[in-house]
């Protein structure tokens, strides 16, 4: 493929972003910033005391990779469950203030909405907070999640499932997910959680980093080996999981390695990493995910949609805090 057609194709693919109907599935966060300057060490303990001077809230989990995909398209709706409670709200709030619809969230009193606090100085994470609790879904929301998902199949383009461990998904949920993908001939492309073990059976795409691969693939982690086609561990560990996920497409993230792509039939397609510089690597995955799934929804090839996401995980790792890139971004990164 000659470089200007190359431009020319990959044009077409980010036009073919718009419009399209993705439903984000999985634990919902919110991500709070707090910044600040350090000017000494703490009398009382050998840390940082940071004077903060501002404050930023995003949505986390996969609220993130739902507002990745809302950059290019106004048809996005999520999933999943919030407590009742004031983090919940704002992080509610956050979601449809952007224009992503949130019906399918269920609210929960007895759920505790997860929130990641980082506190930032001189562009630096100093510490980062949690706060959560794992709640398994009840039957009952089980079922009114399952409800929604085969209200909306009919008109959606893709299906992304993002699992972070947090209870939202379990096994039931996770075969009626692929068994609603399957029936309706539609897009499913997951993120999954290395301790769920969970099985997505027929998933188009499974997207796990170097060392969820290696877990779920039940090898030893070994350390990164450049280029990457001679890295052979990785190379038995997508090839195993290609087996036991029986998935069409493995997207591994390999960070400043950039990304490895394994399809049945197929010879691995790595694209090295387009960072310039990294700043913060919070949501690279989000990213990642949504660009990758909403290039095979505008009819991107797998290698092309890797292409696509590699590019875009470059762009945002170069930004402060949880991060999205915009078309006109990922555009200009094909010129």
């Amino acid at each position: 493929m000659q470089a200007e057609s190359e431009i020319v194709r990959f044009n077409r693919l980010l036009a073919g972003f718009a419009g399209k109907r993705i439903l984000v599935i999985g634990d919902l966060m919110l991500d709070e910033f707090v910044w600040g300057k350090v000017s000494r060490i703490s009398p009382e303990a050998p840390v940082p005391v940071v004077d903060v001077t501002g404050e930023s809230y995003y949505p986390g989990g996969a609220a993130n990779v739902a507002r990745n995909v809302r950059e290019f398209t106004d048809r996005v709706a999520v999933m999943g469950v919030t407590g009742a409670d004031g983090h919940g709200r704002q992080l509610l709030d956050l979601l449809e203030g952007s224009g992503i619809d949130t019906h399918g969230v269920q609210r929960d009193a007895a759920f505790s909405t997860t929130v990641k606090t980082r506190i930032i100085a001189r562009n630096q994470q100093v510490v980062r907070v949690d706060r959560e609790r794992r709640t398994p879904l009840t039957p009952e929301q089980t079922d009114r999640a399952m409800h929604h998902l085969d209200r909306m199949a009919d008109d959606l383009d893709a299906i992304v499932v993002a699992d972070y461990g947090k209870g939202l998904l379990t096994q039931p949920l996770a075969d009626h997910i692929c068994r609603t993908a399957l029936a309706h001939g539609k897009i499913l492309t997951v993120d999954p959680h290395p301790h769920t073990s969970l099985s997505w059976p027929g998933a188009t795409a499974i997207k796990p980093n170097r060392a969820e691969a290696f877990m779920a693939a039940g090898l030893p982690p070994s350390d990164p080996v450049a280029p990457v086609l001679s890295d052979q561990p990785l190379l038995r560990a997508g090839n195993r999981l290609l087996q036991l996920w029986k998935t069409g497409s493995i997207l591994i993230t390999l960070g400043e390695h950039g990304m490895l792509l394994f399809q049945n039939g197929s010879p691995p397609y790595p694209t090295p990493t387009r960072a310039q510089a990294v700043f913060d690597v919070s949501g690279a995955g989000d990213t990642a995910l949504a660009v990758f799934t909403l290039g095979l929804a505008a009819g991107a090839t797998p290698n092309e949609a890797a292409e696509l996401a590699n590019r875009a995980s470059g762009i945002v790792v170069g930004k402060l805090g949880t991060a999205t890139v915009t078309a006109a971004e990922l555009q200009a990164g094909f010129a």
